[in-house]
């Protein structure tokens, strides 16, 4: 009876290599970081999506780190006063210090996932607000959602814009 206990056991291992083995391993192309139920206004949360969108990731932390430190606002829309450097901002300083924290976890995913980060932009969807809590009370109101993606970034060319041009 053990015999056939261990025959089984040695059985039900050996095809469990065999399934690992014929697993294919493909390599990723892409890191995401999924935001969920964040303590950050809609507005100041679009708007440095908004920012980021684009830049490369070490770029798009610096820029952050600006933004906490109050040295560069982040650019709004709405009726808000100017800022240096550009027509309107604020200094949204508690919701870029949740956007540095989710660049950062980004950063780790793509290190993990044997990305090439200079090749790599952030692509960022302006998150939806999620269902705001119950009335007055101690909960919060300020929910909302942000995905972050690091996408291989491909130049575009110039050529094709400069033929439409001769041919016109």
């Amino acid at each position: 009876m053990a015999e056939t206990i261990q025959h089984k056991h040695e059985e039900k291992e050996s095809k469990q290599i065999q399934v690992h083995k014929d697993k294919i391993e493909s390599k990723k192309t892409e890191s995401i970081v999924n935001g969920r139920n964040l303590s950050a206004s809609l507005k100041h949360a679009t708007a440095i999506c908004n920012m980021i969108r684009g830049k490369e990731i070490d770029t798009a932390i610096k820029m952050l780190e600006e933004v906490t430190k109050m040295t560069r606002a982040v650019p709004m829309r709405g009726e808000i006063p100017h800022r240096r450097g550009m027509m309107s901002g604020r200094y949204p300083v508690k919701a870029s210090k949740i956007y540095l924290a989710l660049l950062k976890s980004l950063k780790a995913n793509a290190i993990a996932n044997d990305l090439e980060l200079e090749k790599l932009r952030i692509f960022s969807m302006p998150n939806n607000a999620s269902r705001p809590y119950r009335r007055f009370g101690t909960g919060r109101f300020k929910r909302s959602h942000v995905l972050l993606k690091l996408i291989p970034f491909t130049k575009h060319k110039k050529e094709n814009n400069k033929k439409n041009k001769e041919k016109k």
